[in-house]
């Protein structure tokens, strides 16, 4: 009986290992016919596919061993060629900036005035200021503010490179805040100027003057508007057509020049507005075209002779843009040329005027002795006039 089960136990066990080696064989041989076929659909043979396949995963484990990599599609954004290219230089701005305060410093003035005043029980005394001014000229004429010299009994200039020369006034007018002082000296670096209808808003400014006294200090903003109109006094006529800065200005910059990014003088600074007296990012120069006209007429003259037609102006209640015109003065220019009461100012010399402030603008742009062309609308109809500008009365 033991001899039986002994032999059924080795021949179940030579029959179990006869099955476990063909179905070794038939995975084996399968195995072999897979890759095969695997490596033949790649092109690739069977050594690279199983080797190659070994180390990507292998790489795979060691990489990203808890995520899987999913490869991008096509669509998402990469870096632009725009991105991958060079991009200016801070330090060319630098230098940019530099190279305008270096041409214009030579240019600049810083102005010693002395004031003669009276305390309260009526003794005088001298008061100390300090303001700013440009070069006109190369004979030594030097334009600044009205509010800075007009009273003064002293004035020193000083340039950057430490030379200094006794001035004297040669005008002064309260209406544009403009003002000319001669010094007695030849060969000056006179400023170069140009037009505010060549500055676009948010072009870049720079104001150089002596605020506080601290000469040749460089200030950077922007061009912040163009036409600004501030009352000064009921004294004096309104300051129109003023450029608004938000460059730092504070108390000596006044006369200084406001400048542009070729160097060149776009206005001369005058004011600010500020709850607290010291710069709020809000600043005035008045424009090139304004100052150097008045600053003619100053050399010429040594007064500014104010153009004048002859108008009285009021609120525009029509549906027509321009200058309402309320009445007409006798024996001047306006009436002499036809204008009449009710008429609408549309043009002056070609160029569109929209208010009162605007048109004060083009006036102070001219000179007494000009003939100037006015569009005027009446009745429907647009007329042409011709006037010539005479002095302004003192009233």
């Amino acid at each position: 009986m033991q001899d039986y089960e002994g032999k059924s136990f080795r021949s179940f066990f030579i029959k179990g290992l006869i099955v476990l080696m063909a179905v070794t064989a038939f995975l084996f041989i399968g195995g072999i016919l897979t890759l095969g076929i695997v490596s033949a659909a790649n092109n690739i043979s069977p050594g690279e596919l199983l080797w190659g396949g070994a180390r990507q995963e292998e790489e795979r484990v060691q990489e990203i061993p808890r995520e899987e990599q999913i490869e991008p599609p096509d669509s998402l954004p990469g870096l632009s060629e725009e991105s991958q290219q060079e991009v200016p230089s801070l330090m060319a701005i630098d230098q940019a900036i530099s190279q305008i305060a270096n041409r214009v410093t030579p240019s600049v003035a810083n102005i010693r005035v002395r004031v003669r005043q009276e305390d309260i029980f009526g003794n005088e005394t001298f008061a100390d200021g300090v303001g700013s001014g440009v070069i006109f000229s190369e004979e030594g004429y030097i334009i600044t503010n009205s509010h800075l010299v007009d009273q003064a009994v002293d004035l020193l200039v000083r340039f950057h490179d430490g030379s200094e020369h006794p001035a004297e006034l040669v005008g002064a007018d309260a209406n544009t805040d403009v003002a000319v002082i001669k010094i007695d000296a030849g060969g000056l670096a006179a400023a170069e100027f140009t037009s505010i209808e060549n500055v676009e808003v948010g072009s870049l400014a720079i104001a150089i003057g002596s605020p506080f006294g601290l000469e040749q200090t460089v200030t950077m903003g922007v061009v912040s508007a163009k036409g600004r109109e501030i009352a000064i006094s009921t004294d004096t006529l309104p300051m129109v057509d003023l450029i608004q800065t938000d460059a730092s200005i504070n108390q000596g910059n006044s006369g200084g020049p406001l400048v542009n990014s070729a160097g060149q003088v776009i206005g001369i600074n005058t004011l600010i507005l500020s709850p607290v007296g010291t710069s709020a990012g809000v600043g005035f120069a008045i424009p090139s075209d304004t100052a150097i006209n008045i600053a003619r007429q100053i050399i010429t003259y040594g007064r500014a002779r104010i153009p004048f037609i002859g108008i009285e102006m009021g609120e525009n209640t029509t549906d027509i843009m321009g200058v309402y015109i309320t009445d007409v003065m006798n024996n001047y220019p306006a009436q002499r040329a036809g204008m009449r009461s009710g008429d609408i100012i549309v043009k002056f010399d070609g160029i569109e005027v929209k208010s009162p402030y605007e048109l004060l603008a083009q006036i102070l742009r001219r000179n007494v002795g000009d003939e100037i062309e006015l569009t005027v609308h009446r009745d429907g109809n647009y007329l042409n006039l011709v006037l010539e500008l005479v002095e302004a009365p003192n009233d």
